[in-house]
């Protein structure tokens, strides 16, 4: 009877280390599965990620040019404008300034003082009377 109880409990020794080795292997066997399978998953899912950055500067690259366009065509509108306004200011200046041309040479000519227009009406004249007085000078 010693001999069967000595049997069962090497028996279940054996057993237990039997089943300690099998827990142990297959946990080896996991791993090695875990890191076949990250290494070639990895690589896959490496690609999507890419793939999905690349789509996303697709996108990013779409907004930006949208809104440079948006921009330019405001710019655009703004200068329009401000040609625009440029063309009435230049206008309204010319006014203003042949209204303030005018005045001063009214008042110039109510205090006696000609304008050029009869300034060089008289230097006219005057070289008139000086070739007219030459000849005369030359005759004589």
């Amino acid at each position: 009877m010693a001999k069967v109880i000595l049997k069962k409990k090497i028996d279940a020794s054996t057993s237990a280390l039997g089943d300690v080795k099998s827990y142990a292997r297959k946990i080896w066997l996991a791993g090695l599965g875990a890191y076949a399978k990250v290494g070639q998953e990895g690589s896959d899912y490496f690609q999507e990620l890419i793939k999905a950055g690349q789509t996303v500067e697709k996108k990013g690259k779409k907004a930006v040019t949208e809104k440079l366009e948006a921009a330019n065509t405001e710019i655009d509108e703004a200068k329009s404008e401000v040609s625009s306004f440029k063309g009435r200011v230049e206008v309204q200046l010319d006014k203003v300034e042949k209204a303030f041309d005018s005045r001063v040479a009214s008042a110039l000519n109510r205090i006696g003082i000609p304008s050029k227009h009869d300034v060089e009406t008289l230097s006219a004249k005057l070289d008139e009377l000086t070739a007219l007085l030459e000849r005369v000078a030359r005759k004589s």
